[in-house]
């Protein structure tokens, strides 16, 4: 069931049937981010149009014999029982493979048609399904999109209304199984491989689809028991070469039972049954928990050696342990602002923010993209006084021109400027519509992924996907604007997220006997931010002329606050396995997301059909490949004239990754625009959370400062990690609240600070602080021999005064001004505060200046 909200629902399956619990989503989702509710649904066929229709807010239950399946559709009384589930797990550190049989009954009194969903996450993808009931056998397969399209037989409707009529977007793979008899069964087998987080402790964290465990689907829970409805069985399988040390979970497991002597593999099975009120998850605990891993993965011994199939895959897992960084102390960083017209007619209070906030020792460049695809400076240049004020004087005040019509040749300039040294480079993109060749845009974006974040920003709904996916692909944050008043926090916020430190210059390097040779898919990141973790495949081609050498080497290396930090791994060159392939079919997933900027940028044919071959041998979906169903009838058909016994003749049925519109939100997303399964799941679900989030921010301004009754966002949003703007005031400690009086008075004393965080003594400085300019310069400490030191104490000492306001606005540059004052004059700062108070009638304590 996709979508369900977070409270219980007595419903009936049938007349005079017990009611059973429709769901409780409070457990928490992980890696999955969404709710990925199996949806096996089925109609009569006289009932279908009648009954399938859009959902409303609240569940409910009509007269028509249909009742509400979470937020997205209304389906008829006519579920299809799950009745067992078998689940084997194999995890191999960060990687997963999950093989699951599904048996569903249908216990109505008619014969129904079925649709089996399953939604995808975005670190998820399918490469095996089957269906098989007493009268035919259904199975998926891959086709070159470029050969002649098969057409489906029957049935196209249902997909086709599933992806028009849902209300609310997503990515499912889906797939039209036909007709089921009352009382007959069909047994669905699918297999997936995903990405697992990897925890702040090291532990490795998987969460059962709800799809294999369907607490929220009806004929699950009784609401007497709490027990399940269905059998199921699960069973995890455990490898790394540095051992499996223990396991956790939120429910019963049996004892960890090793199966080497090293505890380099062991299993675990579900013991009894689990409770009803949670997903199920497991955490998965290794040996030495260092900031580098690599487990090799086996090739599959019948593929060809050479293929990505055939050889080795070496799974590495990149997560440096970064510190935090000191608020308002020097930093390095690359970062450039691409603004369009809109931004700088509309927005010029949140660039001053911007740029003011930057810290000293880093470099800055500003792109006007819709005047010209020329930087203000020829590249980057240190973030200093001279250089601030040579830029604000450059920026256009108005535009020429409307649309972000030259977007794509700016990105194009940027990434052909050197990157200052040590320097993780970041782009702040401003986007007010939908710019032409957003294909062409997010390719590029693409190419150089690892060499950069994107923090996007979207001022329009048609410009909300390529923000996203923007963002998305480069491990950076986007967010929707709406609103003038809000536009300046919501930048600083991201720019708090950008000013996090980052492990640079990372680099690997590998040592293996003569005639082996290693490709790392996709490239390495040159940089790593504090809180995040790359997963890379690393393939091991060629033949070894020293077989006793039984282990190869690998070494990373990058600079940490101007250290060089290095871990050494050794991993085995034969590897051991189960032959699941997992790694490598993720592998195929990145290196076709990968080939995808090659063919767009018309490199000719050779990117895509390597893409397609590996889209077919792997069994993982790309940019040039489609489903289709293959039906094959189970039993014997007679002909008696002349009486004959014929094969069964097969028929192509509906089977696809259908990519659910929402008929909210339909506009908003440029059709042109292929992207990675599970992208558009993700960017899809932030837009819609950003949405809500936009109306939980208008609201602001009239609610006073959070209190201990805040309740939390929905669990979906909270769910999407990977997107911190949805937390932008929902319950910090305290909440910015718009008065324009005071945001003019901030943006006044905002435009007299100096880039190293001080405030020169002024009459404009006196003007904003409301007090004489005579009476501060009598009042100024004797100890005081620098007139700036009071001026800053006096600018610091207003802006806390006035904290209701401005706390969130100027939290970079009150840091960056107690760290320059700080490095002045420590022995004078408890005099200076004092005087202060007294002239602003404030009481600001001595902990705001580290005393």
């Amino acid at each position: 069931m996709l979508g369900v909200e977070s409270r219980p629902l007595q419903c009936r399956d049938t007349p005079g049937d017990n009611p059973v619990l429709m769901n409780r989503d409070s457990g928490p989702l992980g890696l999955l981010w969404l709710y990925m509710k199996n949806l096996l649904v089925c109609r009569s066929p006289e009932m279908w149009h009648q009954s399938f229709g859009l959902l409303g807010k609240s569940y409910a239950h009509d007269t028509t014999g249909s009742f509400f399946l979470g937020k997205w559709l209304r389906v008829p009384l006519y579920p299809v029982s799950l009745c067992s589930a078998v689940v084997d797990v194999a995890i191999q550190d960060y990687v997963a493979d999950v093989a699951a049989e599904l048996i569903y009954q249908n216990k109505s009194q008619t014969s129904t048609e079925v649709l089996f969903v399953f939604p995808l996450g975005p670190h998820m993808a399918i490469y095996s399904f089957q269906a098989r009931s007493e009268d035919a056998k259904v199975h998926a397969v891959l086709q070159d999109e470029v050969q002649q399209p098969h057409e489906a037989t029957g049935g196209w409707e249902n997909l086709e209304y599933l992806r028009d009529q849902s209300e609310y977007p997503g990515e499912a793979f889906a797939c039209f199984l036909g007709t089921l008899s009352p009382g007959r069964e069909v047994v669905v087998t699918l297999r997936y491989v995903q990405e697992l987080p990897r925890e702040p402790d090291g532990a490795a964290r998987f969460v059962l689809s709800p799809t294999l465990n369907p607490y929220g689907t009806l004929y699950v829970w009784n609401c007497r028991t709490s027990k399940l409805h269905y059998s199921l069985l699960l069973t995890a399988s455990l490898q790394s070469p540095r051992g499996v040390v223990n396991v956790q979970a939120n429910f019963a497991l049996t004892p960890l039972i090793y199966t080497a002597q090293d505890h380099s593999t062991a299993q675990v099975s579900l013991a009894g049954s689990p409770q009803c009120h949670h997903d199920l998850e497991l955490l998965v605990y290794y040996g030495d928990p260092t900031a580098v891993s690599a487990v090799v993965e086996k090739g599959d011994p019948e593929a060809p050696p050479g293929s990505l199939l055939g050889d080795p895959m070496v799974l590495v897992t990149l997560a440096p342990s970064i510190p935090e960084a000191v608020p308002g102390q020097r930093q390095s960083g690359e970062f450039i602002f691409l603004l369009n017209t809109t931004f700088l007619e509309h927005a010029q209070d949140s660039l001053l923010f911007l740029l003011k906030s930057l810290p000293l020792g880093c470099y800055f460049n500003i792109y006007c993209y819709e005047e010209t695809s020329v930087g203000i400076y020829s590249q980057s240049v240190e973030y200093t006084q001279d250089n601030l004020t040579e830029a604000m004087r450059r920026i256009p005040s108005t535009g020429s021109s409307l649309g972000d019509s030259n977007l794509l040749e700016t990105l194009r300039s940027v990434y052909n400027t050197p990157r200052p040294h040590r320097h993780p480079r970041q782009l702040f993109i401003f986007m007010a519509g939908l710019p032409p060749d957003v294909e062409a845009i997010a390719a590029e974006v693409c190419r150089h992924r690892n060499s950069h974040r994107c923090f996007s920003f979207c001022f329009s709904e048609d410009s909300a996907a390529l923000a996203m996916a923007l963002a998305k692909e480069t491990g950076g944050e986007a967010a929707y604007v709406s609103s003038d008043s809000r536009r300046s926090f919501v930048v600083l916020k991201c720019l708090k997220q950008a000013l996090k430190p980052a492990a640079e210059g990372v680099s690997l390097s590998w040592t293996l006997p003569r005639g082996l040779e290693v490709e790392v898919l996709g490239g390495t990141p040159q940089s790593i931010f504090q809180g995040q973790h790359n997963l890379l495949y690393a393939q091991i081609h060629g033949q070894a002329q020293d077989t006793t050498v039984a282990k190869g080497v690998m070494t990373l290396q990058y600079s940490l606050d101007g250290q060089d930090v290095t871990y050494t791994i050794e991993f085995p060159l034969c590897p051991q396995g189960d032959g699941r392939l997992a790694g490598h079919r993720l592998a195929a997933r990145c290196l076709m997301k990968r080939l995808l900027p090659e063919s767009v940028s018309g490199s000719g044919e050779e990117p895509r059909h390597r893409a397609v071959e590996i889209s077919l041998t792997s069994g993982i979906i790309c940019p040039f490949t489609s489903y289709v169903g293959v039906r094959t009838p189970q039993r014997v058909t007679w002909y008696q004239r002349p009486l004959a016994l014929l094969p069964p003749r097969q028929s192509l049925i509906p089977c696809q990754i259908v990519e659910l519109r929402g008929s909210r939100i339909s506009s908003c997303y440029p059709k042109s625009i292929w992207v990675p399964p599970g992208w558009l799941t993700a960017v899809r679900a932030s837009w819609l959370a950003l949405r809500q989030l936009t109306h939980d921010i208008a609201a602001l301004p009239q609610r006073r400062a959070c209190s201990k009754a805040c309740k939390p966002p929905p669990p979906l949003f909270s769910s999407l990690k990977y997107v911190d703007p949805m937390e932008f005031g929902l319950c910090s400690s305290t909440l910015w609240r718009w008065c324009p009086e005071a945001a003019a008075k901030c943006q006044e004393l905002v435009a007299l600070q100096n880039a190293d965080g001080s405030w020169a003594l002024s009459s404009g400085l006196a003007s904003v602080l409301e007090v004489d300019e005579d009476e501060i310069k009598g009042k100024m400490p004797d100890e005081v021999m620098e007139p700036s030191i009071w001026a800053t104490v006096m600018a610091v000492t207003w802006l806390h005064r006035h904290d209701e306001y401005y706390q969130d606005l100027c939290e970079l540059l009150e840091a960056k001004a107690v760290t320059w004052l700080c490095s002045q004059a420590v022995s004078q700062l408890d005099k200076c505060l004092e005087t202060a108070n007294t002239l602003l009638g404030s009481s600001v304590k001595p902990s705001v200046f580290r005393l």
